[in-house]
């Protein structure tokens, strides 16, 4: 090999080790439930147009998932992956607590859950400690600041809380995480991203998630004491 080609082999195996390893390494979201979420995110970036001034990374919540479910997707367009956790949603939104949010309100006081895209503002320290403020960018959550929904760490969202109970606890309408979970959005969520909610029903494996259907409610009529037996045996909840 003449000096020429020996220079040239040089520069060539010297860009090879220059170029970044996660050009190599870099994970790819195949799945068919990545694949929708990346779009979701790309799509909702393009709505919010200048709201968002830091597009890498994408909160997803899918809260047509259980609470059993982690369903909260950390989309990072970077890096091409998703990771996913768990989250709570609002008590208002299911006032049977069985672990379904039935639905969504933007009314202050509904203690539910708002649907639609916010942006990531600043940390704060609130009754939860440290929680990041959001600021609703749709008719369907234009209240969040009013409501002071925020994101939020919280002891009912936590694993151990699912393994007591098999659901997470509910929230005043917040996005509420486990300790370690928020800790990840605090550093990669905050500070002008785009936070999505809607209820996708997306599963793991990228089939439809069918939501169950409410009982309907029976309107049972209240007993009255016999008057001519005069008991009172069927009082209304003692039965």
């Amino acid at each position: 090999m003449n000096r020429r080609d020996l220079i040239k082999t040089s520069l060539a195996v010297g860009a090879i080790a220059a170029t970044p390893v996660r050009a190599f390494a870099q994970p790819m979201a195949g799945s068919l439930r990545d694949r929708e979420l990346f779009a979701i995110a790309n799509r909702e970036l393009d709505k919010a147009g200048s709201a968002i001034w830091k597009r890498d990374i994408v909160g997803i919540a899918d809260y047509g998932l259980r609470s059993s479910e982690p369903r909260f997707h950390f989309v990072n367009l970077g890096l091409n992956r998703v990771d996913s956790y768990f989250v709570s949603h609002g008590a208002g939104s299911d006032p049977e607590h069985d672990g379904w949010l039935n639905s969504y309100s933007n009314v202050e006081g509904s203690n539910a859950t708002s649907k639609g895209a916010y942006v990531t503002w600043e940390w704060y320290k609130g009754r939860y400690g440290t929680s990041v403020r959001l600021g609703g960018l749709d008719q369907t959550n234009n209240n969040a600041l009013r409501r002071y929904i925020v994101m939020h760490r919280a002891a009912y969202a936590e694993q151990s809380h699912l393994e007591r109970w098999g659901r997470l606890g509910r929230s005043n309408g917040c996005f509420a995480m486990g300790e370690e979970q928020f800790r990840l959005a605090l550093l990669n969520l905050s500070g002008g991203r785009l936070l999505y909610c809607d209820s996708l029903g997306l599963a793991a494996d990228g089939n439809q998630v069918a939501q169950p259907v409410p009982e309907p409610k029976l309107n049972l009529k209240v007993l009255q004491p016999d008057p001519v037996r005069g008991d009172d045996i069927l009082k209304p909840g003692m039965f």
